[in-house]
């Protein structure tokens, strides 16, 4: 099995160095990432100045490519173009610094790169750790091989999309795997207003909880118990059940 490997956290993060060494267990992996940080990027794509990538090197070999762009464009781009003679099975995306659940899989530059891949038929996974300034990304990198490792055996997998998540309290005791729906409580609304030396208000983003947490199971509940979650997704955002609707809502110009 040929694997490509990327992020949004940059080609020299660490989860993305813990993630390769654990998925050359599966099979080759090519690394194609990006070459600064592309936190929050959501599913940009660079369409207005040229890419270029930049071949990294290890112990006096090629090791990956640097791309200087998006994690969506390192995706694109490795399919289409630098892996087009020789194509991938699989696609995986992080480990991200950071959980990518409930809404903020909207914003992930992490699950960006899982769907871009997804486009093209090739079975993709994000996967993300919880923060921490300790965080064992080597220990989740394991947890990640191993749901990989059992997704890619199914064929109900082929050519799908799934979102991997790792809290902290898996990465330290025994933990369950389980398979929820993306929560969809908002959180993180909040701004703290600051004023810059040069007397300019400025407003720096805040992270907090949902106010009434979510009665649901959704990823967002599991994790607080500390447990592991994989979601299916779709990129398909339309309103199919409201599509039948309109039918009957006699809308003219």
């Amino acid at each position: 099995m040929r694997i490509l490997l990327t992020n949004d956290d940059g080609v020299f993060a660490p989860g993305l160095a813990a993630l390769e060494q654990q998925l050359r267990h599966l099979g080759e992996v090519v690394v194609i990432a990006p070459a600064t940080e592309q936190s929050g990027v959501g599913h940009s794509i660079t369409y207005l100045t040229p890419l270029t990538c930049k071949s990294i090197h290890r112990d006096g070999r090629h090791w990956a490519w640097a791309v200087d762009g998006s994690p969506a464009d390192c995706s694109k781009l490795a399919i289409t173009e630098l892996l087009r003679d020789n194509p991938v099975d699989l696609v995986v995306s992080g480990i991200n610094s950071g959980l990518n659940a409930g809404i903020n899989v909207l914003y992930s530059g992490t699950v960006a790169a899982a769907i871009e891949a997804a486009f093209f038929g090739i079975t993709s996974v994000a996967v993300s750790l919880e923060y921490s300034e300790d965080a064992d990304f080597q220990s989740a990198a394991v947890i990640a091989r191993n749901v990989i490792g059992g997704l890619v055996k199914h064929p109900g997998a082929a050519g799908k999309l799934f979102n991997l998540n790792v809290p902290t309290a898996a990465t330290v005791a025994p933990a369950e795997l389980k398979i929820v729906p993306m929560g969809l409580a908002q959180y993180g609304n909040s701004y703290e207003k600051r004023t810059d030396p040069g007397g300019r208000d400025y407003y720096w983003a805040l992270w907090s909880e949902p106010e009434k947490p979510p009665a649901e199971r959704t990823d967002l509940t599991e994790l607080r118990k500390g447990n592991v979650t994989l979601t299916p997704l779709n990129f398909d955002l339309a309103n199919h059940q409201l599509l039948g609707e309109m039918d009957s809502w006699n809308l003219k110009l």
